[in-house]
């Protein structure tokens, strides 16, 4: 082993990121992989033509661009393998489409990103796959809701709109006794603050497109699996015709080597702030594990190492009219969707739940936490505060 393939698995967080995917065979001395537009792989002979066991055979089924993502996504999980998907919610359709067949039953938790509900209640509803959706908070009473047919349970722990902490250990313990797989988006915690594999968890899923890139530039999603799920995962993966560009996977790369320094900032801030706003008379909650007040903090504590840039905030019988001119009067947090990037933003959010009511008054306005002065950004908060503290 040369100087540059040492070992990682006993390295810190930070020098993982710095060094997973640089696999000399790929990478060659270069400190980034090249970056490879490839759609035509050629063999220096029929024989290798024929017998497919050439390293590279076609753009689309690798590069050492490709390769190298791969490899780093792998590390980074602690998993057997790991494929890359054109944005988040391929990644989600392509875990989902891994493991379900028609007549399979899923169990699929109610805070989940809007978007996977909408695949399980059209794509897979139409595929003959029935979904039940059920209280993130469920934890080992989730064996009251399997059936025989019960193939799969997909979890998003946090919400990233509502912020409810799922026991990924009870659920994951009471679907694999049954023989069930269990799916897992990680988008908010990312594999620095939390590794879902060791936790229980089949297949993990990021939308790279936030913290993974980290510079609101790039669309991309991860799937990494164990053992168990990786053959599954890898032939759909090559059978819908997945693959990512080239250079979206090299920013991607990129942008990890600087996750961990800009999560641990985007945590240090985003706690300060909610804990500020948990001392303003406008704000009825404030949705973050990590505050002490948290419903799901203790669990949080438990299997989390740190928590991100996003949390939500429920405002004190305002109206949508003064939530709306509470962001309109915002300088520095822009409006709009995605999160993850280094710069600050806010929307409002009425989360869709069929399992567990949520309030029709209790709108979200949920904060991404980026890059800026945290002071900077409390003041700009402060004075939207004050323009519309006369408005009902």
């Amino acid at each position: 082993m040369s100087r540059n393939e040492r070992d990682l698995s006993m390295e810190k967080p930070l020098t993982r990121l710095v060094r997973s995917g640089r696999d000399h065979d790929i990478t060659g001395p270069f400190v980034n992989p090249p970056v490879i537009h490839a759609s035509t792989v050629l063999f220096e002979n029929s024989d290798d033509l024929l017998g497919g066991q050439q390293r590279y055979t076609y753009g689309r089924r690798g590069t050492p661009t490709i390769e190298a993502l791969e490899m780093a996504m792998t590390e980074m999980e602690g998993a057997e393998g790991a494929v890359l998907c054109p944005s988040g919610l391929s990644a989600v359709s392509t875990a989902l489409l891994s493991v379900l067949r028609a007549g399979d039953h899923l169990l699929m938790a109610d805070n989940v990103y809007d978007p996977a509900r909408n695949v399980a209640r059209s794509l897979l509803n139409r595929l003959g796959i029935e979904t039940t959706f059920f209280d993130p908070k469920i934890g080992a009473e989730i064996a009251t809701l399997f059936r025989p047919n019960t193939r799969a349970v997909y979890l998003e722990s946090p919400g990233s709109l509502t912020f409810e902490i799922s026991d990924i250990p009870a659920i994951a313990a009471v679907a694999h006794a049954r023989d069930a797989f269990v799916l897992a988006d990680n988008t908010w915690a990312t594999p620095y603050f939390f590794k879902p594999l060791e936790h229980g968890v089949d297949l993990a899923i990021l939308a790279g497109t936030k913290y993974l890139c980290g510079h609101s530039d790039v669309m991309i999603g991860t799937v990494a699996a164990n053992a168990r799920t990786y053959k599954m995962l890898r032939d759909t993966h090559g059978d819908l015709g997945l693959c990512v560009g080239p250079d979206d996977i090299y920013l991607t790369l990129r942008g990890i080597r600087t996750m961990g320094i800009r999560l641990d900032r985007q945590m240090q801030s985003a706690m300060s702030i909610a804990r500020w706003l948990e001392g303003r008379a406008e704000v009825a909650r404030v949705l973050h594990p990590g505050l002490a007040s948290d419903p799901g903090h203790a669990i949080w504590k438990r299997d989390m190492t740190g928590s991100s840039g996003l949390f939500g905030i429920v405002m004190s019988d305002w109206s949508l009219d003064k939530v709306k001119a509470f962001l309109d009067g915002l300088r520095l947090f822009g409006l709009g969707y995605s999160w993850g990037g280094y710069e600050s933003l806010a929307i409002i959010g009425r989360p869709n739940r069929t399992a567990v009511a949520w309030p029709a008054e209790d709108r979200i306005i949920r904060l991404q936490i980026g890059l800026e002065d945290t002071s900077d950004l409390i003041a700009d908060l402060e004075a939207s505060f004050a323009r519309v503290s006369n408005l009902s």
